[in-house]
């Protein structure tokens, strides 16, 4: 299960970096995504979830308990994450609009570097 996990972790970090270094918004906006994928997996695996056991430690635990930190810690990333996609897509949509073109290019129309 760990090397599943890992490798699920590893294969979203890499192809969000992909992504991210495409010369189009769109890919962009998905890599980022993959990316907060990627961490949120990555949290929620350190929270070393054991299986039907309760996510407080109290005296009807033996000795195993599930940490709620991580999980917490993911809720938040998920809607922090949310809110980013939307805020990326609205910029990268009314740059798309305003210039009828949506490269990501540090170039102006001239060719020169800017």
């Amino acid at each position: 299960m760990e090397l599943l996990l890992a490798s699920a972790v590893g294969i979203l970090t890499a192809s969000g970096i992909y992504l991210i270094l495409r010369q189009r918004s769109f890919p962009v906006i998905i890599g980022l995504s993959l990316l907060s994928y990627a961490v949120n997996l990555f949290l929620f695996a350190t929270g070393r979830l054991a299986l039907n056991q309760p996510p407080i430690l109290n005296k009807y635990a033996e000795a195993a308990y599930t940490d709620p930190l991580p999980q917490a810690l993911v809720l938040t990333a998920i809607v922090i994450s949310f809110g980013m996609t939307a805020v990326v897509v609205m910029i990268a949509l009314s740059a798309y609009l305003s210039a009828r073109n949506d490269r990501i290019d540090m170039t102006d129309e001239t060719g020169e570097d800017a």
